[in-house]
């Protein structure tokens, strides 16, 4: 008797094979015991509307939101004919069902990926086929022959699969009544309005956006400022030269450089001694273990013409070549069952490399820590060493296997040094006691309660006067740095491009041999690229500095994210494909029809990341069992209602044809800079935007059109006339009303415009 296995994908199904002694049969393997055919992916999809209706074959407003009682699916759709089946899947579900079917086959077994995805393309077979026997789950995180056979070993009933199922099947047809419904009616509001571009609308689809156009925009409103720094350069006798920077109180930006270049003149070729040397000695560990989404972004910052679609794409077949394992996991460490696994892989890894007798095991928490693993253990090369890889492999190959090895080499040590010096006035100091002192031991306490400071090297020794310090505010600060150890950074190849001081003490005299005043300008903020976008969806739009610990990463909350590992790449391309965003070398920024999505579609929640965040967190906790799947379908059902109601009734979205015709006069003299503000489609603007004026209002303004008002050249016209204008009959969130003033003023912090009310 024999059992049935199906895996996600041909490759995958030779792996069980190779493992099981299986031979190739068309369209499957037969060994001993097991039966090995696979799928491609999903199947089966979702019926369209126009399968419930068909009717839904032409899109019309008045048959939104279109949510059926039940949802059904069908063989997946030709991608030239969507009202064919494809051939390929007609073909492999009959060998599915034939295979399913055979007196000799007892049980199946769905050998799909560990994670949501992977477990509702078996599920919707089994669903469909109906097959009557029982279903096992193999879970893998690798495809190599040992964990296959161990996996076999260690089967689990399907239905313990229940939460997971929930999960995905909640997310599949969540998309679908967002994707479907808004779709449908924003493109058909568009069309009335004379765009008849497909404005394709999703739950995760619309936070990234806004993601990028936030980004825009803080680029768009910063404003250039200045500030100036001065700089010493210090010769302490025979020994070389360094730089140092003027601080006041722990501040070395200042806003006007007149002082600065006065004091630069004022102590050039001046004595300066070095008060306080503070060296410390700080440990570097490696960066974590690779999950998806830093392997994305660690790959797309590194190599020229690379997407994190790419990326996905070359992980996934070194997973099913079973080089790596699973890659589309969100953790950065291992589970702390995989210690004794790990120690030999490890072992076959250190063998090839020149740092072998480097690289030793440990069990420390930033590598195992079965806390932080969600589902998936962080992405790790196998026992398996590669015969020939292409260039593509290489990269992502070698990245993983020298951030794996990178945990088991020393700690990197670096050495800081800091320099505090202070200005001597010459005047006041004896020229040839300060070329005879040699060093100058001083205790910090000494700088500002002692009367004198003793001197060492003089043949009579002398004293020097606290008083002999220049009076001036400030004090200069040298940093340097030298790597101790390299340790892990050999593997990763990283330079360490360190400022080094020289040999210097405490109390040595070094003289100023030039100094500078450095204009430096404030730059606005980068533009997004895969890399630091991936990082905003992963955290849901917490801050994020490259800098940061990556221990902060490892904090947020389990599954509060935007998308999931395995769908964040296909979301960026989606942007694209949808002429949303656009790629400037690594740069992505808004199209101006990714802009004119943000600023006036009207379910405003699908740009809210903490709203989206947590409808994924919603899916989490359902794998979780802590919520039901149609809990969560309830409170998409109701969103759905929602939202299609206001796409219809909105004024401002799809420029409409019955749209009151524009002023062509101006509304008013903008406050910002004196020219005239003028009507357009979307805004009331100021007419110098060319010149970088920013000044606008906005027609859907949220903030007014949520107390029930809308923004009109009249309202406008009122508000730049007067400073302000009056409402009456506002709706608060509570449903009170009340009556106000608005006036529309400028935040100098933020250099934006805010509205201000005052209740009459």
């Amino acid at each position: 008797m024999k059992k049935l296995i199906l895996a996600e994908k041909p490759s995958v199904a030779k792996n069980i094979a190779d493992a099981t002694g299986a031979v190739r049969r068309n369209g499957y393997y037969e060994g001993e015991s097991y039966l090995i055919t696979w799928a491609f992916g999903h199947l089966l999809q979702l019926y369209d509307a126009r399968d419930y209706d068909p009717a839904m074959k032409v899109w019309r407003m008045e048959k939104f939101p279109f949510i059926p009682q039940v949802f059904q699916y069908k063989l997946k759709s030709d991608g030239k004919n969507k009202d064919k089946p494809d051939a390929g899947v007609v073909r492999q579900m009959e060998i599915i069902r034939s295979l399913m079917q055979r007196p000799d086959v007892t049980g199946i077994i769905s050998a799909t990926d560990d994670d949501r995805e992977g477990q509702i393309i078996a599920d919707e077979v089994w669903g469909y086929l109906k097959p009557g026997k029982p279903v096992e789950r193999i879970l893998l995180n690798e495809w190599t022959a040992d964990e296959v056979n161990r996996g076999l070993n260690n089967l689990r009933p399907n239905e313990a699969m229940q939460s997971l199922q929930d999960a995905g099947f909640g997310r599949q047809i969540a998309d679908w009544l967002i994707g479907i419904n808004l779709t449908s009616v924003a493109t058909l509001k568009a069309k009335h309005g004379k765009n008849s571009k497909l404005l394709n609308v999703g739950r995760v689809l619309m936070p990234t956006l806004k993601i990028i156009y936030d980004r825009d925009k803080e680029i768009e409103d910063f404003k250039v400022t200045r500030y100036y720094k001065l700089r010493a350069f210090f010769k302490p006798g025979s020994k070389r030269q360094f730089e140092g920077t003027y601080y006041i109180d722990k501040n070395e930006k200042f806003d006007s450089p007149d002082e600065l270049k006065e004091l630069a003149d004022r102590i050039q070729g001046y004595p300066a001694q070095i008060t306080s040397k503070k060296v410390t000695q700080k440990k570097e560990y490696a960066p974590y273990l690779f999950n998806l989404s830093n392997l994305q972004g660690h790959v797309t910052s590194k190599f020229k013409g690379w997407t994190s679609d790419k990326v996905l794409k070359v992980a996934q077949d070194l997973y099913e070549k079973k080089y790596i394992t699973y890659p589309r996991t969100s953790s950065v460490v291992l589970d702390e069952s995989l210690k004794g696994k790990t120690a030999k892989v490890l072992e076959i890894h250190r063998q090839q490399s020149p740092y072998a007798d480097q690289i030793k095991f440990h069990t420390s928490k930033r590598v195992f820590d079965s806390k932080k693993v969600e589902s998936h253990s962080a992405i790790i090369p196998t026992y398996m060493l590669p015969k020939s890889l292409s260039e593509d492999e290489r990269i992502v190959y070698e990245a993983i296997r020298n951030r794996f090895l990178a945990q088991f080499m020393p700690v990197a040590v670096a050495e800081d040094t800091e320099l505090i010096l202070k200005v001597l006035d010459p005047e006041k100091t004896d020229r040839s006691q300060i070329q005879s002192a040699q060093t100058i031991p001083v205790q910090e306490e000494l700088i500002h309660s002692a009367q004198t400071i003793p001197v060492q090297g003089a043949d009579n020794p002398k004293k020097i006067l606290k008083s002999q310090f220049l009076d001036i505010s400030g004090y200069f600060q040298a940093k340097g740095k030298v790597q101790l150890v390299e340790g892990w950074k050999l593997i990763e190849g990283i330079d360490s491009k360190d400022v080094t001081l020289p040999a210097v003490e405490k109390g040595e005299i070094a003289e100023i041999k030039k100094t500078e005043v450095k204009e430096v300008e404030r730059k606005p903020p980068k533009p997004h690229t895969e890399k630091t976008l991936l990082k905003v969806m992963e955290t849901c739009g917490k801050k994020y500095e490259e800098k940061d610990d990556q221990e902060m990463m490892m904090a947020i909350l389990s599954g509060f994210s935007i998308g999931t590992p395995a769908t964040r790449a296909e979301t960026i391309k989606k942007l694209k494909t949808a002429g949303y965003i656009k790629a400037r070398g690594k740069s992505l920024t808004c199209t101006d029809l990714g802009r004119q999505m943000v600023e006036t579609f009207p379910a405003r929640e699908l740009f809210d990341l903490e709203y989206t965040g947590r409808l994924e967190k919603t899916l989490s906790d359902i794998e979780k069992q802590k919520h039901s799947r149609q809990e969560f379908l309830d409170l998409i059902t109701d969103f759905v209602r929602t939202s299609v109601d206001k796409i219809k009734q909105d004024p401002v979205f799809g420029g409409t044809k019955d749209s009151p015709p524009l002023h062509t006069e101006p509304v008013g003299i903008c406050p910002e800079c004196g020219a005239p503000v003028m009507e357009t489609d979307k805004a009331f603007g100021c007419s110098n935007w060319r010149n970088g004026c920013h000044f606008t209002i906005w027609k859907n303004d949220y903030f007014i059109n949520s107390l029930g008002k809308k923004v009109t050249y009249d309202m406008v016209k009122i508000l730049l006339e007067h400073g302000k204008v009056g409402f009456h009959g506002c709706v608060s969130k509570k449903g009170n009303k009340f009556s106000a003033y608005f006036f529309y003023e400028k935040d100098e912090k933020t250099g934006k415009y805010r509205w201000r009310l005052e209740f009459i």
